[in-house]
C-alpha cells in the first residue's frame, strides 16, 4: 500500500470511528489496529488522533460547503434556488451520514466556532447576497439580509439534524414543507415588523379570595 493509500484508508476508518463513537470515544489504538497497522503509522500522516480529526472535518466540510456552494450560485428564481439548497443538504445528510454526524456531533450549530458552524457561516454568506437582491427589489431593509440569512439557513440546518435521526418523511416532502415555510413567510413579509402583544413586565399579583 502506498503512503498515499494508507493515509485514505486512516481517513476513512477515522471518519467511521468518530461517527460512530465521537471524538473523545475513539483512540489512536483503535484507529491502528483496525487499519492493521501500528500506531506510529497513524502519527507518521496525521501527527495523532487530533491530526486525523481535523483532517476528516475539513474532507467533510469542504465536501458539503461545494455542494451548497454550488446549489446556491446557479443562475434559477429565488424560490427554486431554496428548493435546490434544502435539498442538497439532506441529500448529503442521506449519502454521507457518517460525516454528517462528524460535523454536528463535536461541532454542533449552537457552538460559535467548529467544521459545522463555519460551513454554516459560510452557506448563509451566499444566502445573505440573493436575500440582499430581492429585499432591495421589493422595498425592504436590505441591512436585515444577513439576520434572514442566519434564519433560513439555521432553520434547513436544525431540520437536517433532526432528519438525520427520524429519515421519516421522504428527503423530498421535508424540502418541500421547509420551503413551504421559508418561501410562503417571505411572500408575506412585512416592511416594517413588529411585535403586537404587549406584556406586562410586572408580576401578577393573586387577588384574596372570598
Amino acid at each position: 500500500m502506498t503512503g498515499a493509500q494508507r493515509r485514505e484508508q486512516l481517513l476513512a476508518i477515522g471518519r467511521r470511528l468518530f461517527a460512530e463513537k465521537g471524538f473523545e470515544g475513539t483512540s489512536v489504538e483503535e484507529i491502528a489496529a483496525t487499519a492493521g497497522v501500528s500506531k506510529p503509522v497513524v502519527y507518521e500522516h496525521f501527527g495523532g488522533k487530533d491530526g486525523l480529526y481535523a483532517a476528516v472535518v475539513e474532507l467533510e466540510t469542504r465536501k458539503l460547503l461545494e455542494a451548497m456552494t454550488e446549489a446556491l450560485t446557479q443562475p434559477n428564481p429565488p424560490r427554486q434556488v431554496l428548493e435546490i439548497a434544502a435539498m442538497t443538504l439532506l441529500t448529503y445528510i442521506e449519502t454521507e451520514t457518517d460525516g454528517f454526524r462528524i460535523l454536528v456531533r463535536d461541532s454542533p450549530i449552537t457552538k460559535q466556532e467548529g467544521g459545522f458552524a463555519s460551513l454554516l457561516s459560510d452557506v448563509a454568506g451566499h444566502v445573505e447576497y440573493i436575500l440582499g437582491e430581492q429585499f432591495a427589489s421589493r422595498g425592504f431593509d436590505p441591512e436585515m439580509a444577513p439576520l434572514y440569512a442566519q434564519m433560513l439557513v439555521g432553520m434547513i440546518a436544525m431540520t437536517g439534524q433532526f432528519w438525520l435521526d427520524h429519515r421519516t418523511p421522504e428527503k423530498a416532502v421535508v424540502a418541500a414543507h421547509v420551503v413551504n415555510l421559508a418561501w410562503n413567510g417571505l411572500t408575506a413579509l412585512e416592511t416594517k415588523p413588529r411585535l403586537r402583544a404587549r406584556r406586562s413586565t410586572k408580576p401578577e399579583v393573586e387577588k384574596p379570595r372570598g
